[in-house]
């Protein structure tokens, strides 16, 4: 994990707008949301894992899924995860844990990121400071 320095850090803004300002811009809120907290994601690569920028999000103000929503924004940062290739060794056999263990461990979930992605993900950063903070 790679922290970007960035002055969306403690910002407040409304949930609803700030995630179609920030998907107009290619990031996604990613699949580990909870009512009080999650990530906007934007993909940089998957070619042998998976590098993203992650802008963390807080809720404010209510919860994320109701009307008027204000959350605060965490620093951003790169990340990658390395998956395994083949069969993961901690998987459970059988109906019921095949269902909840589905996907294989990351073989590391901390990976080296190269140095491309971390001045991609700099300039992503910039606009999303653009986007949100010079209106």
């Amino acid at each position: 994990m790679i922290p970007l320095e960035s002055k969306l850090e403690n910002e407040v803004f409304a949930f609803n707008e700030l995630e179609d300002k920030l998907k107009g811009l290619g990031f996604t809120i990613g699949g580990n949301w909870d009512y009080n907290h999650g990530y906007f994601d934007y993909k940089l690569d998957d070619e042998v894992g998976y590098t993203f920028v992650r802008v963390p999000f807080t809720a404010y103000e209510k919860e994320i899924d109701q009307q008027g929503s204000l959350v605060t924004l965490g620093e951003p940062f790169l990340l990658t995860h390395k998956y395994q290739i083949g069969l993961d060794d901690h998987a459970n056999a059988g109906a019921v844990g095949g269902s909840f263990n589905q996907f294989a461990e990351p073989q590391d979930p901390d990976a080296s990121i190269d140095d491309k992605w971390i001045s991609i993900g700099k300039t992503l950063v910039e606009k999303a400071e653009s986007q949100l903070l010079e209106e």
